[in-house]
């Protein structure tokens, strides 16, 4: 792979749907340049940003207390199924300086304090839906770790219905996403037969997303 840690931008690619070399955005619906050009500012795609080994460091420190959870069928909201989930404080100082990375590239050093661990099984599913502001701020940030994945982000207002976007979220790599598209955009991530980028199928297995969120 030759993209390494760049934003996801117009000229931005990601090389490893079948070989071929795909923008990480793609927009479904009526989009001004003006409206793509403030989605991208805030809805950015880091790729790489962790590296093997700190996935595996990861991995290892959440498997002992994320994997004696049974995977659940339904959440309060209804946003998520076929998922376990932790909130993790104190982590090893090897995951607490990838962490910080996080802190600082998305949100300025101040982050929540504890850090929302969320597996989702190869079936699982995350409907669409906008975080509550009685849990995060402007800002919510994700490492997605074991397997790529697409992301759909949709207009919350009725008036465009259709107007969205699919975002490819390679394995490693941090999304960031903030202000416009974490308010007026519902997200989810696509499972099955729909995993699917362009004309490209995403093979989703197994993910675990670690998430940053600052303050509400």
């Amino acid at each position: 792979m030759l993209v390494l840690r760049r934003l996801a931008s117009p000229g931005a690619n990601f090389v490893g749907v079948r070989g071929r070399s795909l923008s990480l955005v793609e927009f479904a619906g009526q989009w001004s340049s003006l409206e793509r050009r403030q989605f991208q500012a805030n809805m950015r795609v880091i790729c790489d940003f962790v590296t093997e080994k700190e996935e595996q460091r990861l991995i290892r420190e959440i498997e002992p207390h994320i994997s004696r959870l049974p995977y659940e069928s339904s959440h309060w909201d209804d946003a998520i199924h076929g998922y376990r989930e932790v909130e993790r404080k104190k982590w090893t100082p090897h995951s607490r300086a990838v962490l910080d990375r996080v802190s600082r590239e998305a949100c300025g050093g101040h982050v929540l304090p504890f850090v929302h661990v969320l597996d989702l099984a190869e079936v699982g599913m995350v409907k669409p839906h906008v975080d509550s502001t009685r849990f995060c701020g402007h800002t919510i940030a994700g490492i997605s770790l074991l397997s790529d994945c697409v992301m759909r982000l949709k207009r919350a207002t009725k008036d465009t219905v259709g107007h969205s976007a699919d975002v490819l979220l390679p394995r490693r790599s941090l999304y960031i996403m903030s202000h416009l598209a974490r308010y007026e955009f519902t997200h989810e991530i696509l499972v099955g037969e729909q995993s699917r980028f362009r004309e490209y199928p995403v093979k989703r297995s197994r993910r675990i997303s670690i998430i940053c969120r600052t303050e509400p």
